[in-house]
């Protein structure tokens, strides 16, 4: 049963009747309700369709998420600039996955259904008694998202929490480091103000949501995890420097 389940989940097939049904359901809220603004949006033409690791912050359970999908589907159609009319769900891109935390996925029938679009979902080893904890990297959890690299997109929110400015997990720099992804930065911002924390329902329309796609970061897979970890922290912009300068995206 869990094998047909897996087997289930990760057709193509699924996931790209999730993508269609799940963005005409959202493109209003992301692209007429609120304005989405993209930057660097034209740099992911020129990406590998496989060992792409995107790491950003976070702001919403799944609002974000659900946005790199409309992204990512409408480069595929050759778009540069925008999402403009989504006709890109007639035909999504589906070599798309997001990691998750595993209790999140499972709290309710929408985030059941959610999960069918490419969750890949791991155990949040770092929180314990509701504090946050850190402990030895869980395995079986790095080589779920080691697997969907090898032939596909991969996002992750490398603090695993919609706290900004938490600290980094060091999983995301252990990934970096073995499996020497192009690694591509990604900056967001509105969301907290636009959406819910679950980033399915509205806090306020007409709220500017903006996301840039960085240059791919030029990492030394030899460096330590530590010195990667910091790298990447600094380059979505929830580092300690980024935190004592002011310049980050939650107060846009």
């Amino acid at each position: 049963m869990t094998t047909f389940f897996t087997k289930f989940k990760e057709s193509r097939f699924v996931k790209g009747i999730v993508y269609a049904v799940i963005g005409t359901i959202t493109y209003p809220g992301i692209n007429i309700f609120n304005k989405l603004q993209i930057t660097g949006m034209e740099n992911l033409h020129k990406l590998p369709k496989k060992n792409v690791l995107f790491v950003s912050n976070h702001q919403t359970y799944f609002a974000e998420v659900i946005t790199f999908i409309h992204i990512f589907c409408a480069v595929s159609w050759r778009k540069k600039h925008g999402l403009g009319i989504p006709y890109y769900l007639l035909w999504p891109f589906t070599k798309i996955y997001y990691v998750a935390a595993e209790e999140t996925m499972k709290k309710n029938w929408i985030s059941r259904i959610l999960s069918l679009g490419g969750a890949i979902t791991v155990k949040r080893t770092w929180v314990k008694d509701g504090k946050e904890v850190r402990k030895s990297l869980d395995p079986s959890d790095t080589r779920k998202i080691e697997r969907a690299l090898n032939d596909n997109w991969v996002i992750t929110f490398p603090q695993g929490t919609t706290k900004p400015f938490a600290p980094g997990r060091k999983g995301t720099a252990f990934i970096i480091k073995h499996h020497q992804p192009i690694v591509i930065p990604v900056v967001i911002g509105g969301y907290w103000r636009a959406f819910d924390k679950k980033g399915l329902k509205f806090k306020k329309r007409g709220t500017r949501l903006t996301i840039t796609f960085k240059a791919p970061l030029q990492i030394d897979y030899n460096d330590t995890s530590e010195n990667i970890l910091e790298q990447v922290m600094d380059s979505i912009e929830q580092s300690k420097q980024y935190m004592l300068k002011g310049r980050h995206h939650v107060t846009n």
